[in-house]
């Protein structure tokens, strides 16, 4: 993160008045995000004692292992690339842009945001957004009930609540963190979708979204700098922190006239060894019950989510809303000099350079990658870091992802490959339960034995008992690039093809481990190569 930053600002991508700082969660337990927030604060104040208190903060939770969309594993999901500007905008460029309207209408204080969504919104000439109430304050969008259920709701206040104009300032008697839709009715927090339509990528408002219903739904939020050092406070006298604490659900749920202590005992979702858990929800209750919860109401706003690989591939690709709000290019600042045809037309090429004869099918995303000319690349597949320059013909819903390495001080590379349907989270506890874990829709039994692989407790990179295709010891350890990226496609067209292609003699690693020996400098190298090359052609073009 340091080092991409600190590349960042020395070619002037970013603005160079703020100060930036990376922090990292400490040792030991995972603390989820909340943990993270107040670990944030700890260093602020260590960092510059007292006068933290006067600063403007903007917190990005920056990602964990990112499983879920592991083409930003590397790197950061904070540094996912997008498909538009020159140099590509990455998602960090893009949040400073989308908040550069906030500092200045804001009150010392905490704004707390994550590194894969994106809010965009529209308001009348004389809205502003300000930040500049005691407690907490937070954006609230539009979203159909379906959404509330996967993210956190608001139940607002009526009489200081209109749902007209395109931003209003109201209070939340209580927020609900992911609700059931009947949850959502009893609380009150279901609204007519009357008068908060959202624009259809046409700038229209279609009659079906005019007279459904909605709920408001959460994003960022702020805290002002007293509830701050009451939460650091409160981390203080905890001392060390043993369980996953929720930014959004842990710290909201304690605010408004309604909130409840129901939350503080709901660990359903947990696992067993969360013990702290109760006693650290209950505790932040007591300490934020009756703060209050502002709502700044943004009726004319989309909120979107990219943490996934089918959200992804769907707003880069096949969205138009999120693509004509951003206007987001189908070639972005890449090479491509092909015949058009040999490009779908939906298809999102960024940072590349794409030879000549190459074919790219529709809904695929290409970031900083080589293709050569005798390859041709399926539907909906993300390529991400490779280098490919043999004839091979890349099936539709691929994974790749090609990853440098350092191990006995050598720069070696090793190339993941699932399907973008595969599960890389699930896991099981026993060995003899992995034929559930499925591999491009195959049993990941019978694809360790078309690969040669012996069952056994070497097989899992993990000491736990977290039995998965993220710690599965599959991917070869190979001396270039390309190479990596060969045998692994060679594993993958065994798989469909239901031959043995087998891994003998080569060292093989999980991507838990290829993210341990991940040579960050060497990824960045290739990255600036594809760059320099892109720039020298620009240059040429418009000599």
């Amino acid at each position: 993160y340091r080092q991409q930053l600190a590349g960042k600002l020395s070619r002037e991508e970013l603005p160079l008045g703020p100060r930036y700082h990376v922090f990292v969660d400490p040792p030991g337990a995972k603390i989820g995000n909340g943990g993270s927030t107040l670990h944030v604060l700890r260093c602020l104040e260590d960092l510059y004692g007292d006068k933290w208190t006067t600063f403007t903060v903007l917190l990005i939770h920056s990602g964990g292992y990112s499983q879920r969309l592991p083409n930003a594993s590397a790197l950061g999901k904070i540094f996912t690339a997008l498909p538009f500007g020159d140099p590509v905008y990455q998602m960090l460029e893009l949040k400073l842009a989308m908040y550069i309207d906030f500092p200045s209408q804001m009150k010392p204080g905490i704004l707390v945001t994550c590194s894969d969504d994106i809010e965009l919104y529209s308001t009348g000439v004389t809205e502003t957004v300000t930040f500049d109430k005691p407690g907490f304050t937070a954006l609230a969008h539009p979203s159909d009930l379906s959404v509330g259920t996967t993210h956190g709701v608001f139940v607002l206040d009526p009489p200081s609540f209109s749902g007209e104009g395109g931003l209003e300032y109201a209070s939340c008697r209580r927020f609900l963190h992911k609700p059931a839709v009947e949850t959502m009715r009893r609380c009150g927090a279901v609204c007519a979708r009357r008068n908060c339509s959202q624009p259809s990528s046409s700038g229209d408002h279609s009659d079906s979204e005019m007279d459904s219903e909605c709920v408001y739904t959460d994003s960022i939020f702020y805290m002002d700098h007293s509830i701050a050092k009451q939460l650091l406070t409160f981390y203080k006298q905890m001392g060390t922190l043993c369980c996953e604490i929720d930014a959004y659900g842990d710290f909201l749920q304690a605010l408004g006239p309604e909130a409840t202590q129901d939350h503080t005992k709901n660990t359903s979702n947990l696992p067993k060894e969360e013990s702290q858990l109760v006693e650290v929800r209950q505790k932040l209750y007591s300490l934020l019950k009756g703060t209050a919860l502002n709502v700044i109401v943004l009726n004319n706003s989309k909120f979107y989510h990219i943490g996934t690989t089918q959200e992804y591939l769907h707003h880069l690709t096949s969205d138009s809303k999120l693509k004509f709000e951003l206007n987001l290019q189908p070639v972005a600042f890449s090479i491509f000099s092909g015949k058009a045809e040999s490009l779908a037309h939906s298809a999102s090429i960024i940072q590349s350079v794409l030879e000549p004869g190459c074919l790219i099918g529709p809904g695929s995303v290409i970031e900083y990658s080589r293709i050569g000319p005798e390859v041709s690349i399926g539907k909906n597949s993300i390529i991400s870091g490779s280098h490919i320059n043999s004839k091979v013909d890349i099936p539709s819903n691929c994974f790749l992802s090609s990853l440098s390495i350092k191990m006995n001080n050598q720069v070696k590379y090793a190339s993941m490959v699932f399907s973008v349907e595969d599960d890389l989270k699930k896991s099981v506890k026993l060995l003899s339960d992995i034929h559930s874990l499925q591999f491009f829709g195959v049993s990941l039994l019978e694809c360790l034995d078309l690969w040669g692989i012996k069952v056994s407790d070497q097989l899992f990179s993990s000491e736990s008992t977290r039995l998965g295709l993220w710690t599965a010891r599959i991917f070869p350890v190979c001396s270039t690039l390309s190479e990596s990226v060969r045998m692994s496609l060679k594993m993958l067209n065994s798989v469909q093809h239901m031959s043995a292609f087998k891994l003998n003699g080569f060292k093989l690693l999980s991507v838990e481990e290829m993210l341990t020996h991940k040579d960050v400098e060497d990824m960045l190298k290739f990255r600036k190569q594809l760059y320099d090359k892109i720039h020298l052609q620009r240059q040429k073009e418009k000599s």
